[in-house]
């Protein structure tokens, strides 16, 4: 039997949605090492999947992509994370599942290779990459003529995107507010990327701008205070500005909260809702969780918890 755990992510923003000079999507984001999925597997009679109800579809699909003629696995999702909130759980799950499934037959595939057959990383290559990897990572997003529409993952066949940075995320804590809500997802998610897009070139700019020259130079030197303010920078422009307008009040007042409680720098990530802060203290990290948890049963409910990033991705093991 093998196990395998893989990390959640956070994207911090996409970068091009305008596509002018024949790019679209790119993307920044942080791979974290707590809500993660972790799973049993082993060679079984046909298809059986146990535990993490939310997202047995999604093994299902995964392993039924990957499967050799005549082979059967049994899967027990132990740890699981909530969908649709902006984690990134569909792609851990099926890049878990059919890791899983790669192993066990010895088939020889790379993390790229799984992503493409289980259709992940259409959009953003963060998932993907913070599988594989783990870290702080951007990546360059896809050719237009290739990609040929504005889409989300889950309704585009585009190859994973490469990776053109990634370094290891700062020992900073991370603190995650998980609202009682869901973000944007399937035809929702259709639908906003076809009336947001193109975003004007100038916003792509600003926003090209701010990752280049500030969020990936303050990762290199552990400078939380330009990290900080890059981020919060990030949630006014672009299509990351149209994802946060379009959340409930509470969720934006959330991220505000957040800033107002001192962290280096708050944001939500991918469609929401869940927000964000990071800062380079424990104490006062713990603090602002209890805080933050205040706001969330005061509002729409909810749970704060601290983590740290993940920089070494998924960990795969004989259990």
């Amino acid at each position: 039997m093998i196990k395998i755990r893989s990390p959640s992510r956070l994207h911090l923003s996409l970068i091009d949605m305008n596509a002018e000079i024949g790019r679209v999507d790119g993307g920044a984001g942080i791979s974290l090492d707590y809500p993660d999925i972790t799973l049993t597997a082993e060679k079984h009679d046909g298809i059986e999947v146990t535990g993490g109800s939310a997202l047995s579809e999604r093994v299902y699909g995964a392993v039924e992509a990957l499967l050799p003629e005549g082979a059967g696995i049994k899967v027990n999702v132990e740890e699981n994370m909530p969908p649709h909130v902006g984690l990134g759980s569909g792609t851990q799950i099926a890049l878990s599942a059919a890791a899983a499934v790669n192993e066990l037959y010895g088939l020889g595939m790379s993390v790229k290779d799984l992503a493409i057959r289980v259709g992940r990383g259409g959009t953003s290559g963060i998932g993907v990459a913070s599988f594989e990897s783990g870290g702080f990572i951007v990546d360059c997003g896809h050719k237009f003529s290739d990609k040929g529409s504005f889409s989300p993952s889950s309704a585009s066949r585009a190859d994973p995107a490469p990776v053109v940075f990634r370094h290891d995320f700062p020992d900073w804590d991370i603190i995650l507010a998980l609202p009682d809500s869901k973000g944007a997802h399937d035809t929702q998610e259709v639908d906003i990327f076809k009336k947001e897009c193109p975003i004007p070139l100038r916003e792509v700019q600003e926003v090209s701008h701010v990752v280049l020259m500030q969020m990936i130079p303050s990762i290199i030197e552990a400078d939380i205070e330009n990290f900080g303010m890059a981020l919060n920078h990030l949630q006014t422009v672009g299509f990351k500005k149209r994802e946060v307008d379009l959340q409930s009040p509470e969720v934006r007042d959330l991220i505000e909260f957040m800033q107002d409680l001192g962290v280096a720098g708050a944001g939500m990530s991918s469609f929401g809702p869940v927000v964000f802060g990071v800062v380079d203290h424990g104490h006062i990290a713990e603090q602002i969780k209890k805080e933050v948890e205040l706001f969330l049963e005061e509002t729409v409910g909810g749970k704060a918890v601290l983590t740290r990033a993940n920089n070494s991705g998924a960990k795969i093991w004989m259990d």
